[in-house]
């Protein structure tokens, strides 16, 4: 992990927003966005990896974002990154891949999130999931 002034304030959000969730599987959200963060190189996208879903599942907004002062590079790449269910969603996949940033976390959510040994049991939604992750990522990489 990245450890700046704007990593620990990202850290700190990411453990608020998501303190109260739990995965597919019931293990705290909060590690998912974790070990997004610790693959990251830069404090940029470390600090987008812990945001990645705090816009789309909880009640934070981009507004909240910009007056932490993480910067508007943290604030585009997560606009790019909070899916709206109105895009389909390989659109959504090609204009994250414009954003290197947003590009460099979403593979390793894709990653993560293809990953069936962290779920409990494997059933045919989690394969269907799957197999549109590995798309994604395949589209990302292109």
């Amino acid at each position: 992990m990245i450890y700046t002034e704007k990593t620990k304030k990202a850290l700190k959000l990411c453990f608020e927003a998501h303190k109260n969730q739990t995965d597919k599987s019931g293990m705290p959200y909060v590690f998912h966005p974790f070990h997004l963060a610790e693959q990251m190189e830069t404090e940029e996208t470390a600090v987008v990896a812990l945001l990645h879903d705090v816009i789309e599942d909880t009640d934070y907004t981009l507004e909240d974002i910009r007056k932490m002062g993480l910067g508007e590079t943290v604030v585009n790449a997560l606009s790019l990154l909070t899916h709206d269910d109105a895009v389909e969603y390989m659109d959504y996949v090609r204009a994250i891949k414009e954003n290197s940033v947003a590009k460099s976390v979403k593979l390793a959510d894709l990653r993560h999130n293809s990953d069936l040994s962290r779920l409990d049991a494997v059933d045919e939604k989690a394969l269907t999931r799957r197999e549109k992750y590995l798309k994604a990522i395949e589209l990302l990489e292109k």
